[in-house]
């Protein structure tokens, strides 16, 4: 059983950034695609980016474009979102997520967006931007 904790969400001026991580407890994460979504009260959770495990190919939602970036340091199975220019709409709880694949090698480039795809989910952290 794979356990993600996210990290770095707190309150923030608007115009703001922040860094969240993410960190997994086992090595699959090397050979698992990693995404980041959110959830702010009464709405559904929604996509925000998403890494191959090869860290070759990256996804954004539309509404992140230019301003957020996802990476990761495989080395520290550690997965981060950078967060720019932050909006009050950005306000929500950030979950990170990790999908595998038995033969990962035919996946280096692949990201997933949608959440059913996913595996293993951390609980999140919450980032809150003040106007």
């Amino acid at each position: 059983q794979v356990q993600l904790v996210e990290s770095g969400g707190r309150l923030v001026q608007a115009g703001g950034s922040l860094r969240l991580s993410c960190v997994a407890s086992e090595r699959t994460f090397t050979r698992s695609a990693m995404g980041w979504f959110r959830q702010a009260p009464g709405l559904e959770r929604e996509f925000v980016a998403a890494i191959s495990w090869s860290g070759d190919s990256t996804h954004y939602a539309n509404f992140v474009k230019g301003r957020f970036t996802i990476s990761r340091d495989n080395g520290k199975n550690t997965g981060y979102l950078q967060m720019n220019s932050l909006k009050p709409e950005d306000t929500a709880v950030y979950y990170c997520a990790t999908k595998s694949w038995d033969d990962s090698g035919s996946y280096r480039y692949t990201v997933p967006i949608s959440r059913v795809e996913y595996d293993y989910w951390g609980r999140g952290t919450q980032v809150t931007v003040s106007s």
